[in-house]
């Protein structure tokens, strides 16, 4: 098995030791924070003490929403809370549901249904929330390129207010406010939250002007956490307050339908960004792929155990049957795949494809083949709805940008898009969009690599250092776990424990012998290497907790010949 190019990130030894000395920690942890573009003295003490939020107001059109959504409480409007079917649109909705409805406001939340009506606003839905007399219309995760479905709702006597993340076009669309962060005129100093991190600015800025409401805020803390996770938008700035915070409130499982979820998932430890984005976001994700996503916003704002129970159990069934459908989708999709040459960027479809599956389906064929990869499921009448998953460097907003006259339609970010497209275009899509890809890679010479923090030697590796990397948490996009790399150890013992899984306890020179563990890379023989032969290991440290002991583990992340370049 083939090592990954390990590629070290640049670091100034003067600034590394100039951080080092100022703040009182290790070598290692400087090396850290300079490789998250942290150079001062000051940003360093900001990322290692705790966050504060910003002014919500400094976010596009904020006061004008917030006056509106006064001008509906103090009116009895109806207002209608419209959210995309992914975990961050069900949380957002949730979060403004729960907070409009502790002023005592007549609320209701609208999720589209993937198959039936696609992302984001459409005009049947405009025309039925008007006739059920709602006035003010909220977005969540959508909305920021929905001009002809604002313009209607306009027209039918509705106020509408954006709140999405989405990369924005240069025009915004005829709503009452556009929040957005990544507006060209937007002031808000950090542009990385999701939507349910704008809803939750939404009440912060509501509280602040109006005072407080029948719902604390810190409360909504744990739906902030699982929108940021599940979203994959950068864990920096107010994005790590925020986790950090939600994923206490998801350890106690302080609202009753998340205590549900996590008794179907058997989720019994504390809750960490991995159990949302592996355990928690899927199950709620599923409900959208496959039936409603509206049973998602209602398991996070029941408050009735018994509905909790059973929504969650109805999740956990979908969720399993996500899984069987995958699977095969997965299968098929390889086979499309490996039946003709490799191209630099993958494009698959089918008539037989679910689109609610195709997005895990492009992320796995992403990591298997590392390339980018947009898989489509065309329908009856010939359309393809399909999503995109990329490679580390590879803009995909760009790249579709590209390929935007073959398309009737895409949005997305650079790591995540949506496509639609006329299902008889789609080979001229796919060599296009290969032929985008190939020239980045012949341009960046992609290959599977491994970003390296900075290489230590063992002594190095200590208790304190694990302490200093805690204050960093929480790990995830934008702030990746620590990886620092140790050459030329001595490998004491090797064994694969549980059928696949890579144990060795290690040596450099005269250190302490550490143990160690690979999880997937089952033998050292598979891998190529031998037990007499000294090897650099990249890895993770870690505590491992293990008959009332805790002992400092390395999780290795990749193993190589001594000397490998």
């Amino acid at each position: 098995m083939k090592s990954k190019l390990w590629v070290f990130r640049p670091i100034d030894p003067v600034q590394r030791g100039a951080l080092a000395q100022a703040l009182s920690i290790s070598s290692a942890t400087a090396s850290l924070l300079l490789g998250r573009g942290v150079t001062t003295i000051d940003e360093a003490t900001a990322w290692l003490s705790p966050v504060r939020a910003h002014d919500p107001f400094l976010i596009p059109d904020m006061d004008r929403a917030v006056d509106r959504l006064r001008q509906a409480m103090q009116k009895g409007e109806r207002v209608c809370f419209y959210g995309d079917y992914d975990v961050d649109g069900m949380s957002a909705t949730g979060i403004y549901l729960s907070f409009f409805r502790g002023l005592g406001a007549e609320v209701q939340a609208y999720v589209p249904h993937r198959l039936r009506e696609g992302y984001g606003l459409n005009e049947g839905a405009i025309r039925t929330l008007a006739a059920d007399g709602v006035s003010l219309l909220v977005t969540s995760d959508c909305g920021t390129t929905s001009h002809r479905e604002i313009a209607l709702a306009n027209e039918l006597g509705m106020d509408v207010l954006v709140t999405d993340h989405h990369q924005s076009d240069e025009y915004m669309p005829p709503a009452l406010a556009v929040m957005n962060p990544h507006r060209r005129d937007a002031r808000y100093p950090f542009r990385g939250l999701c939507s349910g991190g704008l809803a939750y600015k939404v009440a912060q800025a509501y509280e602040i002007k109006y005072g407080r409401g029948g719902v604390p805020l810190d409360s909504l803390m744990d739906l902030v956490a699982l929108a940021t996770v599940a979203d994959v938008v950068p864990l920096q700035d107010e994005n790590r307050l925020f986790v950090r915070e939600g994923l206490a409130l998801l350890s106690r499982g302080a609202r009753c339908g998340i205590r549900a979820l996590k008794q179907v998932a058997g989720i019994t430890r504390e809750c960490t960004a991995e159990t949302i984005a592996f355990k928690l976001g899927p199950r709620l994700n599923a409900a959208g792929r496959l039936d409603e996503a509206i049973k998602g916003v209602q398991l996070l704002t029941t408050e009735s155990e018994a509905e909790a129970k059973r929504l969650a159990e109805d999740l956990e069934q979908l969720n399993r049957a996500r899984q069987e459908m995958e699977a095969g989708i997965m299968q098929e999709a390889v086979a499309q795949v490996e039946s003709r040459a490799l191209p630099s960027g993958i494009v698959l479809s089918s008539r037989g494809w679910h689109l609610g599956v195709v997005g895990i389906v492009a992320a796995r064929i992403m990591e298997r083949y590392h390339r980018p990869a947009i898989v489509i499921a065309v329908s009856e009448d010939g359309i393809g709805k399909g999503s995109a998953r990329t490679v580390p460097g590879f803009d995909l907003y760009r790249a579709l940008t590209a390929c935007r006259d073959l398309l009737l339609a895409f949005g997305g970010h650079p790591s995540a898009a949506g496509v639609t497209i006329q299902g008889s275009r789609i080979p001229e899509f796919a060599e296009r969009f290969a032929a985008v890809a190939e020239t980045w890679a012949r341009e960046t010479h992609s290959v599977p690599t491994l970003h390296v923090d900075s290489e230590v030697t063992l002594d190095e590796i200590t208790l304190q250092l694990i302490q200093e990397i805690g204050t960093l948490h929480p790990f995830g996009a934008g702030n990746p776990e620590p990886t620092f790399a140790v050459r030329r150890l001595d490998i004491l013992n090797a064994r694969v424990v549980g059928e696949k899984h890579l144990k060795m306890t290690v040596r450099q020179g005269r250190s302490l012998p550490f143990d160690s563990i690979g999880f997937g890379m089952r033998s050292l023989e598979d891998r190529g290497l031998s037990v007499k032969s000294p090897v650099d290991v990249a890895f993770t440290p870690e505590l491992n907790h293990w008959n009332g002991y805790d002992r400092i583990q390395l999780r290795i992340r990749d193993v190589r010949p001594a000397g490998y370049e």
